[in-house]
């Protein structure tokens, strides 16, 4: 399925942002003394390590905030696999441009491909099962959504994307609403008839209350891969079975093959390795 673009305006500020930041009050002295006014120069885009793709716009919108001249040549689109060697896009313009923008550039399109990448590696760890991999709200403040579309660039999917999309009831809530039972009701009672209500548990007697109190999914919080298989069987369709805790690609396998509908993983979007993508002029 073809993986439909971020509108510009959802990254634009973002972009801007890290340019200021990086040019600072005097703008690039290293380029500005170096490089001749008006240079022309091509360079390349290239993978340093297999991986997968994610962030060309949002890089091919910093060079061209620096000098609108700027142009980007895809090669290989968001979602595709690259390997050590292959160029990604090429990027043509005056020079100067060029090296200003490069280091903005490459934090996002680095920090969004090692995103797609390891949500890949993991969805990879599952595939056969039909258990969706999800991320969290453990983002960079302020990249939410960039590293959210990061997420489907590598084949996963997204959670709820702040606190106003859904309402997941977790063990605190449950502990000052005075139990359960009365956490649900409250929730039920102030949601909208669109708002989906999610309820963390922790043992298999805390889901069968849930159950009978109609949640719409249920978060089932560092459960093993055999009291997770319970948990579904208990579950039997009622509502939407959600794993998390401690997910890794080594682990992923037996939590999959569980039968739960989602993998939640925070670390893809918290702790993702950037991807080593090198950017090289060659006269």
């Amino acid at each position: 399925m073809e993986l439909p673009p971020l509108p510009t305006v959802m990254f634009e500020p973002l972009v801007r942002a890290a340019l200021v930041e990086d040019l600072g009050r005097a703008g690039d002295l290293t380029t500005d003394a170096v490089v001749p006014v008006g240079f022309p120069a091509e360079l390349t885009l290239t993978a340093r390590q297999q991986g997968v793709v994610a962030g060309l716009d949002v890089a091919a919108l910093a060079f061209r905030l620096v000098d609108p001249a700027i142009s980007m040549q895809v090669e290989r689109p968001d979602g595709s696999v690259v390997g050590a060697g292959d160029v990604i896009a090429s990027v043509s313009g005056p020079a100067r441009g060029l090296l200003t923008a490069e280091r903005t550039a490459l934090n996002f399109l680095c920090h969004l491909s090692g995103i797609a990448t390891a949500t890949a590696s993991i969805v990879e760890a599952v595939k056969g099962h039909k258990a969706q991999i999800v991320c969290t709200r453990k983002t960079t403040p302020g990249l939410r959504a960039l590293e959210k579309y990061a997420v489907r660039a590598g084949g996963g999917s997204n959670h709820r994307f702040g606190l106003d999309d859904a309402i997941l009831i977790k063990d605190n809530h449950i502990a000052i609403a005075g139990g359960v039972r009365s956490a649900i009701e409250r929730a039920r009672a102030h949601a909208g008839h669109m708002v989906k209500v999610e309820v963390e548990v922790d043992t298999l007697d805390q889901l069968e209350e849930v159950l009978a109190l109609g949640a719409d999914a249920v978060l089932l919080d560092n459960m093993a891969p055999a009291q997770l298989a319970r948990a579904v069987e208990i579950t039997a369709g009622r509502a939407i079975t959600e794993a998390s805790g401690r997910v890794t690609r080594e682990t992923a396998p037996a939590i999959a093959a569980s039968g739960v509908d989602l993998i939640s993983v925070g670390w893809i979007t918290h702790s993702a390795p950037v991807l080593d993508i090198g950017f090289d002029y060659s006269p």
